[in-house]
């Protein structure tokens, strides 16, 4: 039985066969667990521990360079041994690294843990994304609902978990439980994750196509030119994503004396993708091609900068900050699901994880580089600095324009049961 179209559920997921659900579910479980303890763990290694400052930031560098520059190294193992072991194998190392940071005193140790805690997610990750990115493919030529649209249920659903994992943890500490009982909660979370995987996930690795020219390697991967644009497309955007968290703080500081309205600002980027990416990525998987909605996202978020320096001081001087997040929110939401809905089309079936672990991996890189750029023009007047942010994106924009359009669906949708 079908409906005339998709937009009369309620829910979105409800639409979802039960491993996309499972696929979602996890997404959500995996954000709340881990932001139920990164927030705090700056605070605990200056405060609790004593740590230098100095030493702080490496360790949160070397935790994030153990995750997002070690993306690709599971999505290649996700291709050669299929998602279920490698999502295993990241929930397993993932409850072991929280176990050992609650328990974590000195320098050795510390960094011991966030480093395992990183590898897990660069393990976990890719695997998750690229099968519910194939499966969204699937999901696609069997029902004709558009994968940006079950991308767009997962992306949501890792937004809400990035939004109640800190309240989470707030709430623990604010119960007296500490960080070392949020670092036991993320982990009990963790074990959910495993528990439910290994009991639904398929048992046997996907068969894929291998070539005879042996393991494919990553530079294979990026030797694919549209491939390698979609990548600096990518990474344009998270250089610019990354600004919320160096220049939207000087902004706020600067308009507000303070850096204290930051919280707000960050909850309303989550409540933001929570609330409207669904019916943002069902408008836009039927109106627009993927590559206009990359276009779209970037240019979005080139005027978020632009009006930085446009909107007024005063009374109303947050009134910038809360631009610069609702405009690159909005990009984000565009511009994320197309990405990975585009991701199938432009790789072989056999490299998708690890085409899905380079796209992360080249991004994070170019993060580090612009990250540091940006930091030695974070004193220049404010509207150079935005002019030349607002040009990156403007320039990734101008790359997608080179892409080949992509999949878009312009009829309406039939309801979606788990029978199919």
């Amino acid at each position: 039985m079908t409906t005339s179209t998709a937009d009369t559920r309620s829910d979105a997921a409800v639409g979802l066969k039960p491993y996309l659900r499972l696929l979602t579910a996890t997404q959500f479980a995996f954000n709340t667990g881990f932001y139920a303890v990164l927030p705090y763990l700056a605070a605990h290694l200056g405060d609790g521990l004593g740590m230098a400052g100095w030493l702080v930031g490496l360790v949160l560098g070397l935790r994030t360079f153990s995750q997002q520059g070690l993306f690709v190294v599971g999505g290649a193992l996700t291709d050669r041994y299929g998602p279920r072991p490698v999502v295993l194998t990241g929930c397993a190392l993932r409850i072991a690294g929280f176990c050992w940071l609650a328990r974590a005193e000195s320098t050795g140790t510390v960094i011991g843990a966030v480093l395992l805690i990183g590898f897990a997610a660069a393990l976990f990750s890719p695997a998750v994304e690229s099968e519910t990115a194939r499966t969204a493919v699937t999901h696609e030529a069997a029902t004709g609902t558009p994968r940006a649209q079950v991308l767009a249920v997962f992306s949501a659903a890792g937004q809400a978990g990035a939004f109640i994992g800190p309240l989470l943890g707030s709430l623990l500490l604010l119960t007296g439980g500490g960080f070392r009982t949020a670092c036991l909660a993320g982990a009990v979370v963790f074990v959910g994750v495993l528990a439910g995987h290994a009991r639904l996930m398929p048992h046997r690795p996907r068969r894929v196509k291998t070539t005879g020219t042996g393991a494919v390697r990553p530079r294979q991967v990026l030797a694919d030119r549209p491939f390698l644009v979609l990548c600096l497309v990518h990474s344009s955007y998270l250089v610019s994503y990354n600004q919320l968290y160096l220049a939207l703080p000087v902004e706020v500081e600067r308009a507000t004396g303070s850096q204290s309205a930051l919280g707000w600002l960050f909850a309303l980027s989550s409540l933001l993708v929570v609330v409207a990416q669904l019916p943002l990525t069902r408008w836009s998987a039927r109106r627009i091609a993927p590559r206009t909605a990359l276009v779209a996202g970037l240019a979005a978020v080139a005027a978020g900068f632009a009006a930085v320096p446009l909107a007024p001081d005063g009374p109303a001087g947050l009134l910038p900050g809360a631009a610069l997040v609702v405009l690159l929110t909005l990009g984000q939401m565009l511009l994320v699901p197309a990405t990975r809905g585009l991701v199938p089309d432009l790789v072989d079936d056999h490299r998708l994880g690890l085409a899905t672990g380079a796209l992360s991996s080249v991004s994070g890189l170019a993060v580090l580089v612009g990250s540091a750029a940006t930091g030695t023009l974070l004193d220049t007047p404010g509207p150079a600095l935005w002019a030349v942010l607002a040009a990156v994106p403007l320039a990734g924009a101008a790359l997608a324009l080179t892409l080949s359009a992509g999949r878009h669906t312009t009829k309406p949708v039939a309801t979606v049961t788990d029978d199919e």
